[in-house]
C-alpha cells in the first residue's frame, strides 16, 4: 500500500500564504503593544543626530543598507513615521543618496505587504467576488498604472491602504513595483532635501534655545514641512497621471454616442 499523499493532507501553499499573513500581523501587533513605533520620534532624531552622523561617516554603505532594511520593516508593519524616516535619510546621507535609500526601503516594504496580501486575501476575494467586484477589479487592472501613480503621488491616501488595495484587485507585480517606486519619488526627494538641511535648522534652534538638541525638544514641526505648495504640486502630478484614464473614457463615450446617431 502506497503512503498517503502528504501534499493533500497538509496543503503547503495555503499554509505558507496564510502563515506569512499571520506572521506579519503578529509582528505588527507586537510592535504596537511594545511601543516599537514610538522609537520613530523627532526628538530621538534630534538627540542622536551627532551619533548617527559619526556612525555613517565610518560605515556609509553598511548604514545605508541597515537604514533601507529598517525603512522596509517600518512600512511592512504599517508603522507611522515615513516622513520622519525620509527626513532622517536626507540628514544622514544627503538628499540624493538619502532619497534613493528611502525609495528603496519603502518600495521593498510595500512590495512585501502587497505579495502577502495578494496571495492570501486577494486570492480569497478573487474566488468569492460577485459580478460588481469582478468588474471593478478588471477596471482597476486595466488602468492600474494610472490609478496607482495617482494614489502614490497624492499625499492624501494612507500609505498602508495603497499597499493593500492593489493586492485585492490582483494587480501585476511589475506594475505595482514600478508605480510605487516612481510615484513616491517626488515626495521622498522633497523631504530628503529638507533633511539635508536638518543640521542648520537645529543649529538655528540651538541659538535661540541652548541645549534643546541634547534634550530633543527643539521646536521643529514635520507637518510644517508639508507646505501647501508641495501638496498642490503632488496633487497636480497625481491628476496628470489620471489623464490616460479620462481620455479613454471620453473616447469610449464619444464612440458610443457616434454609434447611436
Amino acid at each position: 500500500m502506497s503512503e498517503p499523499d502528504q501534499t493533500r493532507r497538509f496543503p503547503v501553499a495555503p499554509l505558507l500564504r496564510w502563515g506569512a499573513l499571520c506572521l506579519l500581523a503578529g509582528l505588527t501587533l507586537t510592535g504596537y503593544l511594545n511601543g516599537w513605533h514610538e522609537a520613530l520620534s523627532l526628538s530621538g532624531l534630534i538627540r542622536h543626530r551627532e551619533a548617527l552622523s559619526t556612525y555613517v561617516s565610518g560605515n556609509r554603505l553598511e548604514a545605508m543598507a541597515l537604514f533601507a532594511l529598517a525603512y522596509a520593516a517600518v512600512v511592512a508593519m504599517s508603522f507611522p513615521g515615513g516622513v520622519l524616516l525620509t527626513v532622517a535619510a536626507g540628514a544622514m546621507f544627503g538628499w540624493w543618496m538619502g532619497g534613493l535609500v528611502a525609495v528603496t526601503g519603502a518600495t521593498v516594504g510595500a512590495t512585501l505587504v502587497f505579495l502577502i496580501a495578494r496571495s492570501s486575501l486577494g486570492t480569497v476575494l478573487a474566488r468569492r467576488a460577485g459580478p460588481f467586484v469582478r468588474k471593478l477589479s478588471d477596471g482597476f487592472r486595466r488602468d492600474a498604472a494610472s490609478y496607482l501613480l495617482f494614489l502614490r503621488l497624492t499625499p492624501v491616501f494612507p500609505f498602508w491602504l495603497v499597499n493593500i488595495a492593489p493586492a485585492l484587485f490582483q494587480v501585476p507585480l511589475g506594475i505595482y513595483v514600478l508605480t510605487t517606486a516612481i510615484g513616491i519619488l517626488p515626495g521622498t526627494f522633497a523631504f530628503a532635501m529638507v533633511g539635508s538641511g536638518f543640521d542648520s535648522v537645529i543649529a538655528a534652534q540651538e541659538a535661540l534655545d541652548p541645549g534643546c538638541a541634547a534634550r530633543g525638544d527643539c521646536k521643529v514641526s514635520l507637518m510644517a514641512l508639508l507646505t501647501p505648495q508641495l501638496v498642490t504640486a503632488l496633487v497636480a502630478m497625481g491628476l496628470v497621471a489620471l489623464l490616460p484614464v479620462v481620455l479613454r473614457l471620453w473616447r469610449r463615450r464619444r464612440a458610443g454616442g457616434g454609434a447611436e446617431e
